[in-house]
């Protein structure tokens, strides 16, 4: 999904634009989540970019375009950018940790 959303619409409630904008991007991630993992792989992930415009774009994760939307409305930009692509994921095993190995923390 690259598209740059209008939060001033004539005719429209801002704030019910907002909630359908908001709605928009957790359908499309819900239905790329959703789509058939190719072998060898864990799980979808996504890129994410967001900004005012596609020019001034920057890198974010997932979880913070909902706050990063919220901030827009607040300050009652006129539009945003976002961008959010499927990838292949692949967890990574947690480092083992040695119970028997002495801890580098520091004395009381």
């Amino acid at each position: 999904m690259k598209k740059t959303f209008n939060l001033v619409p004539e005719g429209k409630n801002r704030d019910r634009v907002l909630d359908a904008v908001k709605h928009e991007i957790r359908k499309y991630i819900k239905r790329e989540r959703r789509r058939e993992l190719p072998e060898g792989v864990d799980y979808w992930d996504f890129d994410c970019k967001f900004g005012a415009t596609p020019e001034v774009a920057e890198v974010v994760h997932l979880s913070a375009i909902t706050g990063l939307i919220d901030g827009v409305a607040k300050d009652e930009g006129p539009q945003f950018y976002v961008e959010i692509l499927a990838k292949h994921g692949h967890r990574k095993a947690r480092p083992v940790v040695d119970a028997g190995a002495p801890t580098d923390t520091a004395p009381d």
